[in-house]
């Protein structure tokens, strides 16, 4: 019987707890035991574990967050690299680490498996910029919320005939941006990978009110440059802490446009709550994939969407950069601006 480590870390996401239940379940079918690290690598840094079984898993299918709970820590920015997570995984005899996380996360991942640690990934992001794979869990249910955000903002726009800014999560891609805002028709889309300058979306909005539509909605990444004046602060572990950004656009905006101008934020509400059930699904095939890898004797293999089947890519395909809205997406959502 071989020792499964476990562990969930960077931001939360809705699915977590579905691909926790499939790594235990498909991991005990096999006969492994699977010992669970708290708060991300700060378990594995600090000895933190959890032994989980399928007592332990039953009933959490469809929670948001983790039950393992999650942090930012890095054992490569906070610690010596897998030094730092080697006498845990020793004295609990792991074997093999998985390692549930985004962009960052994985690519820690891919270091500590170059390392000497045999790792296996599973991607989640509500941001969906995860190279190598076509998906990520926790992006379907991003979006159904913010798509329900922005319909009940339309009416509420229409009502007041007002310019309604919706700023969605969206660090260094738009993917939430452009997806929620073709699903429910927003006006005008701003995302990091391809700047707009403020004067052509007034432009458009002014357009729009000429034409006798007197509102407007737009969505807005929280990652995009414009027109930020001084660099958003970072947390305790030195990463940016970003959200906000609609409340510049706004008044430039307005000055702009001359129309009222309002804001909403949607923040962590995009990233909290029950999975959608493509998620959980999606959550869970990628849990019980990872399980297969492991019988394989894969390792430092990430498991990815591509189509409709799950594959094994190495963790070295991540490279540096997340994976961007390409551009005729973009053009797709600007058919409809206006």
């Amino acid at each position: 019987m071989s020792t499964v480590g476990l562990l969930t870390a960077g931001g939360d996401c809705p699915g977590l707890n579905a691909a926790i239940r499939a790594v235990v379940a498909a991991a005990i079918a096999d006969g492994h035991r699977v010992v669970g690290f708290r708060n991300g690598w700060a378990g594995a840094m600090d000895d933190d574990t959890i032994d989980l079984d399928r007592d332990r898993v039953r009933g959490i299918l469809g929670r948001g967050g983790t039950i393992l709970g999650t942090s930012r820590r890095d054992p490569f920015v906070h610690g010596n690299g897998a030094a730092s997570i080697s006498p845990t995984l020793g004295r609990h005899g792991v074997d093999t680490l998985i390692v549930i996380g985004g962009d960052g996360t994985l690519r820690t991942a891919a270091r500590v498996d170059a390392e000497g640690i045999p790792v296996i990934g599973i991607p989640k992001t509500i941001d969906n910029d995860v190279p190598a794979t076509d998906v990520s869990f926790g992006f379907d249910t991003a979006v159904e919320i913010a798509t329900e955000a922005i319909d009940r903002l339309t009416t509420t726009a229409e009502a007041h005939n007002r310019v309604q800014l919706v700023e969605v999560m969206g660090r260094t891609q738009g993917w939430i941006a452009v997806h929620a805002g073709i699903a429910a028709g927003a006006d005008v889309i701003l995302i990091p990978e391809f700047p707009m300058q403020l004067e052509e979306a007034a432009e458009i909005i002014r357009g729009r009110h000429e034409r006798g539509r007197n509102y407007s909605v737009v969505v807005v990444a929280e990652g995009i440059d414009n027109p930020r004046v001084a660099p958003p602060p970072k947390d305790a572990y030195g990463f940016e802490r970003l959200g906000g950004v609609a409340y510049e656009v706004a008044p430039i905006l307005e000055a702009l446009t001359g129309f009222e101008t309002r804001v909403t934020v949607l923040g962590h509400l995009q990233r909290g709550g029950k999975p959608t059930a493509r998620d959980r699904v999606l959550a869970s095939r990628l849990g019980a994939a990872a399980i297969e890898a492991m019988a394989r004797g894969d390792r430092g293999m990430m498991m990815a969407v591509r189509g409709n089947a799950i594959v094994p890519v190495p963790l070295t395909d991540l490279g540096d950069e997340p994976r961007g809205v390409p551009r005729e997406l973009y053009e797709v959502a600007r058919t409809f601006f206006g």
